[in-house]
């Protein structure tokens, strides 16, 4: 019988498809997923079809239907274990695979899980691919496969991450430096501890026993807190949070002081620069990237394209620019001149190599400008939006901050909020600018 689900709702968000394992994600979607998405885009008469996962409990059931799904089709799996999901576009390039899926709902609470999948060409799939794949979802007049697929273990993926890692970073030493490291209990758990002790660091380890139910739980890149505490009782150089699926990274210097992707990113831009590896001469950000980036960069004379919130669609301005380096301020950081995906590890990597030896409480690649951001709770998102009188407030507040700082007012994608950010150069300013901002918003939905 025909569940609907093509019908009735599009799966697909900006990261696949992504839900409560057991709810929305049953082992029923993950089995009719992998079906869909082989004869969507298999290739090849054997399509070869690698599948990693992260620690939650409901990755072994995923893992085991998505499997099947994709056996059913005619697909041979590959079963490549635990491991961050920046590992699944290297993998594909080393092995010729015809299509790689990642099991994981990154940074969400363990209940949560997802599947997205990656083309043979290393990049997710594109929107109009995931929509014609849940159209494949009810249909029940396809071929029956010449063959029933096989499903295998793959070997030694972790290391041919860590190899691939240290490749890229072989001119890297990390000897006499102490760093912390948090993995969320996710699937950077092994893997990102391995590569910096290899790399000569002194390694203390953070959420690296992942338990089924502890991935993000306090700790984290969405929980720095006990990181910071860690690195100001321990003395260390530096520390380094990932999230459950390894796809981005926050940092912490030695005083405890958190280090967003904007200065990373920022980091990285004048570093790549520096040393002629920064193809096209520009770097990608959204908008929530502080104003005091476009400052640092304008000021170096690097050129900054800016996308709406989300690695999908800094990848996409990426590849449409012919350029290497972009993310976001939550710490999604993609080097296309390595994989063409967010990676946690390599991020951190990257940054200490832009810092060639100094000490990351001493950076000055940009200057942050304080920023206060607050989510309004509104009857009508869209309508709150519309009212001019909002408009012209926003438009008055960002003629009086222009050259100093910047407002953004924006809908939420997914709740009844409007959010007010803004930067200026002083805290007052900024506290002053976003509450009269906030009065016309809480006005609007009066």
């Amino acid at each position: 019988m025909s569940t609907g689900w093509a019908a009735t709702r599009k799966l697909f968000g900006t990261d696949g498809v992504r839900g409560v394992a057991g709810e929305l994600l049953t082992a029923e979607l993950a089995l009719r997923l992998g079906a869909a998405a082989v004869r969507e885009v298999g290739g090849r008469r054997r399509p070869r079809v690698l599948v990693i996962r992260d620690t939650r409990e409901s990755g072994e059931m995923l893992e085991s239907a998505l499997a099947a799904g994709i056996a059913s089709a005619g697909g041979d799996v590959l079963l490549g274990g635990v491991l961050p999901t920046p590992a699944a576009p290297l993998l594909i390039s080393r092995y010729d695979l015809d299509l790689a899926a990642v099991i994981s709902a990154s940074h969400n609470p363990y209940a949560d899980n997802g599947i997205k999948f990656f083309g043979a060409d290393a990049f997710k799939l594109s929107d109009a691919t995931e929509l014609a794949i849940e159209a494949r979802l009810d249909a029940t007049d396809a071929d029956p496969p010449a063959r029933i697929g096989r499903v295998r273990e793959l070997h030694g993926t972790r290391e041919d991450y860590l190899r691939a890692l240290q490749q890229r970073f072989e001119d890297l030493d990390l000897s006499g430096l102490d760093v912390a490291l948090d993995c969320a209990n996710g699937a950077t758990y092994r893997a990102a501890p391995e590569i910096f002790r290899r790399l000569g660091a002194r390694v203390t380890v953070l959420a690296d026993q992942p338990d089924g139910r502890n991935i993000n739980d306090g700790c984290g890149s969405t929980h720095v807190e006990g990181l910071v505490a860690a690195v100001r009782a321990g003395g260390h150089d530096a520390g380094f949070a990932f999230d459950g699926d390894g796809d981005r990274v926050l940092a912490v210097d030695r005083h405890g002081e958190l280090v967003d992707g904007d200065e990373l990113i920022a980091l990285a831009a004048l570093h790549l620069r520096a040393k002629d590896r920064l193809l096209g001469g520009g770097v990608v950000v959204t908008v929530m990237t502080n104003f005091g980036f476009h400052a640092a960069m304008r000021a170096a004379g690097i050129d900054v394209a800016t996308t709406k919130v989300g690695d999908r669609y800094v990848l996409e301005e990426l590849r449409a620019r012919g350029w290497c380096l972009g993310g976001e301020q939550s710490g999604h950081i993609i080097d296309m001149a390595f994989v063409p995906s967010g990676d946690g590890i390599a991020s951190a990597l990257l940054t200490l190599e832009a810092l060639a030896g100094r000490d990351l409480a001493e950076r000055d690649a940009m200057r942050k400008l304080p920023q206060r951001l607050v989510n309004v709770p509104v009857a009508d998102r869209d309508a709150a939006m519309a009212k001019p009188e909002l408009g012209d407030a926003t438009a008055r507040e960002a003629a009086a901050l222009e050259g100093r700082g910047r407002v953004l007012v924006r809908p939420s994608g997914t709740e009844q909020l409007v959010r007010v950010m803004v930067e200026a150069p002083t805290e007052e300013e900024t506290e002053q600018a976003c509450e009269r901002l906030v009065a016309v918003v809480r006005g609007t939905s009066a």
